[in-house]
């Protein structure tokens, strides 16, 4: 039985009834093969096979879909690349009326998000397995009314008679992930060529997207939640805004229930005429921008909004003396400023007593396990340890999260 075929007799009744029985058993390292056993005496040994690698697929589905996994289907590499129900639903948004195609529509993630948003939409993917299984993922959740998938080749599919394309490339290979764009699968300079034919686009990248290949005349968001920048869209056409650039901060879901935490999405763009962050010497206060703000190179406008500067122009560290809560960085309260040594933070964090270390560097070589290693902190107190460097001299800040007060808001 192939991997579609195994994965087709998991939809029939009775595969259906196996897959709630290994779904309620012990999938853990240590009990899985008594696990196997035990089903293999009732059922056919493919099928139980297919049943515990979608039962163990969707336990470490839960931290990406919420509730949502208990009832979906997936592949490894589907859920590795599938985009987080967040970030797909913050995306089908800015998909306007009329019918989108998307290209290489993986699980399904997109679709549904897009679907449950009124956005009629055709997934196409080549893989007969990824093509099943999106396609009981639209059905599990109800919404075939809207969103349907259909097998084929993405670079020979018609983008005529849809109002936008959505493509996510193939970031993975048998050696491991791809960072260049010319071998995402396809390529992603022939999806560019193919989406553009559409009065819209959106094409899902790597965060590391290098910067010349993307088109001019394009806008590029980088998209970060839960503290961590999860990925980068190009928007063409229709679908780009005319800013060039963007960072996106979505809050985060939790794991438990498949909610969101609130708050509403924050969109930080280019202020026109700002030029670069002035450089000047340590303040009160540490920022901390998010990755998405660093890949966007919108460090000079959160440096503007918090009244801060750089201590080093190349270094993405905004100190100020200003206390203001905002969505794009995350502040501490510098407490010691220490030429590098380990000698001298280690005697600097005995004094504080400080056993319990958070440890970030910007622009340092420094080992972070070994360091904590050599430090050997003790102590019942907290600190956080920055290292990064001023031109070529490193240093290390002793700090503490700041904790805003309930009269500061986000500017």
């Amino acid at each position: 039985m192939d991997g579609t075929a195994g994965f087709r007799a998991l939809l029939t009744p009775a595969g259906q009834a196996l897959l709630a029985e290994a779904g309620s058993a012990d999938l853990s390292e240590s009990g899985l093969l008594a696990t196997a056993e035990r089903l293999r005496r009732h059922h056919p040994a493919d099928l139980v096979a297919a049943a515990l690698t979608q039962a163990r697929l969707r336990a470490k589905a839960a931290a990406k879909f919420g509730p949502d996994a208990a009832r979906m289907y997936f592949t490894p590499d589907g859920l590795q690349q599938a985009t987080r129900p967040n970030v797909a639903a913050h995306r089908a948004r800015r998909f306007r009326t009329g019918p989108v195609l998307e290209l290489c529509c993986g699980i399904g993630g997109d679709l549904i998000a897009r679907a449950r948003a009124g956005r009629a939409s055709v997934g196409v993917d080549s893989d007969p397995l990824t093509v099943a299984v999106a396609r009981a993922n639209i059905d599990a959740l109800g919404l075939a009314d809207i969103a349907v998938v259909r097998e084929g080749a993405a670079e020979r599919a018609n983008p005529d008679g849809y109002t936008a394309v959505f493509a996510d490339p193939g970031r993975r290979t048998a050696r491991g992930r791809v960072f260049d764009p010319k071998e995402y699968q396809p390529p992603l300079d022939r999806l560019l060529a193919l989406a553009s034919r559409a009065p819209g686009a959106c094409l899902k990248v790597a965060p590391g997207i290098p910067y010349d290949a993307v088109p001019a005349d394009a806008e590029v968001e980088w998209i970060s939640t839960g503290g961590e920048v999860k990925e980068a869209a190009i928007w063409l056409g229709a679908l780009a805004g005319d800013t060039g650039r963007r960072a996106t901060i979505l809050p985060p879901i939790l794991p438990a229930d498949g909610a969101v935490v609130d708050g509403s999405p924050a969109t930080l763009v280019p202020v026109p005429g700002l030029g670069h962050p002035p450089v000047g010497p340590w303040r009160r206060y540490l920022y901390e921008p998010d990755g998405a703000v660093i890949r966007a190179h919108l460090v000079a406008e959160v440096a503007a909004d918090v009244d801060g500067c750089l201590v080093d122009p190349r270094i993405a560290y905004i100190t100020s003396d200003t206390l203001r809560a905002t969505p794009f960085a995350t502040a501490y309260e510098i407490h010691d400023v220490l030429p590098f040594s380990v000698k001298r933070l280690r005697r600097a964090l005995r004094d504080r007593r400080a056993g319990i270390l958070t440890i970030k560097k910007r622009g340092s070589a420094v080992d972070i396990e070994r360091l904590r290693h050599e430090l050997r902190p003790q102590g019942p107190e907290h600190a956080t340890v920055v290292l990064t460097r001023i031109g070529a001299a490193p240093v290390a800040l002793l700090c503490a999260p700041v904790r805003y007060p309930k009269q500061i808001n986000a500017q």
